[in-house]
């Protein structure tokens, strides 16, 4: 890994320099969406299609993710509190200009499905930051897909 980032806590989520919130309703219930989450980390393959390798070691609290383009992530999980709340933070990273990154997904019935709530909160270098934010709708894509792509996957089990 090339470089450790700063250990914050889930509270970070609220004060981040850089916050992404998406949501989208699927039909699998939180129990089955929390499991896949927290549970079947290597399943992420599966599904979230950014995802090449998702690994997790020390008991589940800590995982070691790998992208498409190379990027790979060190994260130790904050929150495992399911069917709820799912979130962790990235120790060590190769992405440049990253100084600290904490993803927490929300679960919540709705009707016989769940409202998945992806938020992505992030800090680093001034370009690191700008290249974020034009991200927006690229973050906002990827989750959608994937999130479409897990309730297929969890309804056609």
């Amino acid at each position: 890994m090339a470089r450790q980032l700063r250990p914050v806590g889930i509270e970070f989520i609220e004060s981040a320099p850089v916050r992404h919130v998406f949501a989208r309703q699927i039909s699998a219930p939180p129990e089955t969406v929390f499991s896949a989450l927290a549970e079947d980390v290597p399943g992420w393959t599966a599904w979230f299609a950014a995802v090449t390798l998702a690994r997790p070691f020390d008991d589940g609290a800590r995982r070691e993710i790998r992208l498409k383009g190379g990027v790979r992530f060190l994260e130790t999980v904050l929150a495992a509190k399911g069917p709820e709340v799912y979130a962790y933070r990235v120790d060590a990273t190769n992405a440049p200009g990253a100084r600290a990154l904490v993803e927490e997904w929300r679960l919540a019935p709705a009707g016989t499905g769940t409202r998945v709530q992806w938020t992505f909160a992030a800090a680093g270098t001034p370009p690191f930051q700008v290249a974020l934010r034009l991200g927006r709708a690229s973050l906002g894509r990827a989750f959608r897909d994937a999130v479409i792509s897990l309730d297929r996957r969890l309804t056609a089990a």
